[in-house]
Order: structure tokens, then sequence, then C-alpha cells
């Protein structure tokens, strides 16, 4: 049964409180202590494998196993494994150069420590991979969490409800799922970071809540994030690259190509090649590698927008065998669309889906200006052996993660830090940049004993003009 809004506000606020209590009453867990938790966070992915991928799977109707070990099991694993290797280096304070008005044998130095309580709101499309990678930067840093599921992860929600309390008590880390409303008081809870991934329409709302508290927000978005193939790149590659990230969660990532611009006079054997590519991986929609689309809105959706492309004229190429989709399993065939309006569907939103339009270009020029003159991408995913090119690209647009001559594999190195800029987000974390956002920098000036600081003092005279004289030079 639902609980009333009453009720959620009250089990979040009392949560939350707890965990308070118990950082204020250690406020610095120690190296040891942080290696610890994120030792028995592995050790829960690990000794849950299997339940993790059925659950996931029963949330989507039908998820690829493989991909989620590939992308969601492996990545926290090996997240995990990499801020182990590292934590020590990362907590050591940082030693400052002193500036020259300060007189005497003054020190400065800065010293990560715990923020306190961080709240994170996961998306469905990856759960576990944004419920895990984002917690080992928030223990890392020493911190306590508070994790909403999406409505959409009702499966795994009640997995990671009963079984992490055996590994974790609540004061350290809490689950909770997406009743109706959790969400909606869970953004107004005056935590001391608060990480959302999801909407650009959602992370307004959540952001506008948290500004009540004046509670900084990291936000992971999305967007419409653009391939562009040079003329010099070998196409067949490419399409393979491009494709296989297309492809991987049936196109449910914020980070996947959502576009590909191809030179004009390519794009009919860029669409021959992915009318070979693609039935080699997937012989059909029955494909145990293909993955569902996650609800019936999603699904419906996607399968209006390709009608209102093909009712504007746009060229759409089915690219598996069979039918286009199937309602009953919600998915969808993977399409290329060639010629969509810039007013259509595909091209107004975020796709989200096994849908590839297929944009013609003449010269690099016109690819910027049509990029640059839409939201900041989330990503950006050039392909050119031309380092001229490359460098074109990336000082004329701006976007918040890029791979080059090939997609997606920039968000998987955990010594680079991920995050968007302007629509497509703010803020970064994993690695290094995940556990400084979740730590406090703190500066610490230390008085030398015997100081001059005194020279300074009024009432002023001669000595502070001579002395401010040759400070400012």
């Amino acid at each position: 049964m639902d609980r009333s809004p009453p009720d959620i506000a009250m089990t979040l606020r009392d949560a939350l409180a707890r965990q308070r209590e118990a950082h204020h009453r250690h406020p610095v867990p120690t190296l040891k202590e942080r290696k610890a938790d994120l030792r028995t966070l592995k050790r829960f992915v690990r000794e849950h494998g299997d339940a993790l991928c059925e659950a996931i799977s029963a949330d989507y109707g039908h998820r690829s196993r493989h991909e989620t070990l590939l992308a969601e099991i492996l990545p926290a694993v090996d997240g995990i494994d990499s801020t182990l290797r590292h934590l020590a280096d990362w907590m050591k304070p940082q030693r400052r150069q002193v500036d020259r008005m300060v007189f005497g044998l003054a020190s400065n130095r800065v010293v990560p420590q715990p923020l306190g309580v961080v709240g994170v709101i996961v998306p469905w499309n990856f759960p576990l991979n944004l419920s895990v990678l984002p917690l080992t930067a928030i223990f890392a840093a020493g911190n306590r969490a508070m994790v909403k599921m999406s409505e959409n992860s009702r499966h795994l929600a009640q997995l990671l409800i009963e079984r992490m309390p055996a590994y974790f008590p609540p004061e350290k880390l809490q689950f909770f799922d997406e009743t109706g409303g959790v969400g909606v008081e869970f953004s107004k809870l005056p935590f001391d970071h608060l990480l959302f991934t999801g909407s650009g329409a959602t992370g307004r709302q959540v952001m506008a809540a948290a500004a009540a508290n004046l509670c900084p927000v990291t936000l992971e978005l999305g967007g419409k994030a653009p391939a562009v193939v040079c003329d010099d790149f070998e196409l067949a590659t490419a399409a393979e690259r491009i494709l296989y990230v297309k492809l991987l969660n049936a196109g449910q990532i914020c980070t996947t190509v959502d576009h590909v611009y191809v030179p004009r006079a390519k794009v009919a054997a860029f669409a021959e090649l992915a009318a070979k590519i693609v039935p080699q991986r997937y012989p059909g929609l029955d494909s145990t590698d293909y993955t569902s689309i996650v609800d019936q809105r999603s699904f419906d959706r996607l399968v209006a927008a390709l009608d209102d492309a093909s009712a504007r004229g746009a060229k759409v190429i089915k690219l598996l065998p069979g039918p286009a989709w199937d309602a009953a399993t919600r998915k969808i065939a993977p399409h290329l669309v060639l010629d969509a309006p810039s007013d259509s569907a595909l091209m107004q939103r975020e796709i989200f889906g096994p849908i590839l339009p297929v944009l013609p270009y003449d010269t690099l020029d016109e690819v910027i200006e049509r990029i640059v003159a839409g939201p900041r991408p989330l990503a950006l995913y050039p392909f050119s052996h031309d380092a001229r090119r490359i460098d074109r690209l990336l000082e004329r647009v701006m976007s918040g993660g890029v791979s080059i001559n090939d997609a997606l594999f920039h968000v998987g190195q955990h010594d680079l830090p991920f995050g968007g800029i302007g629509e497509s987000g703010m803020g970064h974390y994993h690695g290094f940049e995940g556990f400084q956002t979740f730590s406090k920098l703190r500066p610490i000036f230390r008085q030398a004993r015997w100081a001059s600081t005194r020279l300074l003092y009024p009432p002023y005279g001669k000595v502070a003009d001579r002395l401010l004289s040759f400070l400012i030079g």
C-alpha cells in the first residue's frame, strides 16, 4: 500500500535525522573505515550478481543479462577497485603556498573532509550502476547516503531495501522505493549534497526544491549527443562502433549517440552498412541480447515518433527482418531515419531508444553551426584521423564529455570526471572528481608563533604606508 504524503515526508525526515546524528557522532571516518565500507559495497554486488540481473530484467520486461553484467556490475566492481587503489592519496592534506602578505613561518593546507549526508536520486536506465558508482565516491569521501530509486525499478528497489541492511545499517545507507510522492519529498530534504540523474524537466524541479535549503546539487541530465563522421574516417568502422553504442540497452542511455552527421555522399553507404551489421548482432526482436523499452509510455512515444517522421516525408529504414515492433514485449526494431525534418519529434527531444537519425552534411563548419545552435550536449563523438579537424570540433563545440573515434567509452574511465554542462547538467563525479564533489575542501591557515601582522594594525602610519607600498609594488 502506498503511504500518504505526510507519512512519506516523516519517514524521510526521520531517516535523515538518524544519519545526521550518526555523522555528528563520528564525522570523519578513517581510511581503514572507508575502505571497509567500499569492500562491503563490492561484496554486496558480487554476492547478489544473479539476483541483481534478474531484478533489473524484470523491471524492463526483458533486459539482456550480458548488458547488465557489462554496463552495471562490471563498472560498479571496477570503480570500487580503482577507488581503493587511490583513496589514501586522495585523503592526504594538500600543502599550499603561503601568500607574501603573511609574515613569519605560517602554513597553508587544504584538508578534504566529509560533507555529512548525501542524497542520491537514481534513474531507471542503469539503476545499479547509477547507485553504486555515486555511493563509491560518497563513501570514499566519508559520508552517509540516502538513495531514492525510480518508479520503474520496483524489483531492484525491493531487493536493495530487503538485503542491503545485512551489509550497512540505516544510519549509514538506506534505500527508498518510489511509491508515489517520494521523489518530491526526497528532494525537499536538507541534505549536505544532492545528486540527481534523470531528465532535464525533472532536474529543474529537483534543483528548485533543493534551493529552498541552499542544498548544493549535482545534476546529470541528458541531451541530443551527436556523432560526427568525417570523410577521412573508415565508414564501416564508424558504423560498427556507433551502432554498438546506439543499440546497447536499446538506446536507453543518456550518453548514447542520439543522431549522426555523415558526409552527404556517404549516407547511402552508411545505411547499407547498418542493414548488414545489425542483423548479425540481433537476428530478430526475440533475441535475448536485445533489451525491451522500459515501459508502455516510452514505447508509445517512440512508435509515435517513427510514425511522425514517416508522415513528414522522412525515409524510415527498419534494420531487422520481421515486424517493426512487438507491443507484447515492448521491443522496437533498430531503425535509421533519413531526412528527418528539424521540427519532427525525433529531432526536437532526446530520442532514448533504438532510432538513429542520419543527417547529411557538406562542410564541417555546417555541422558545428548546427550543434552550437542547440543546447550543449552531454557528449560529443567525433570520428576522424585528422588532428586539426578534431581540434576544431573540440574548440568550437562544448559538451559534457568526449570520446574520439568511438562512443560512450569516456564514461567508463574511472580517472575521468563525468558530468554535463548547461542543459545537460552541472557538476562532476567519478574517480577523484567524485571524491572532491562529496568532500568539503577545507582551507586551513596556521599562523606562525611569532608573526609580524601587528605592523598592519591601526592606527596606520608611515610604517604601514611603506609596507603596503612594498607589497603592492
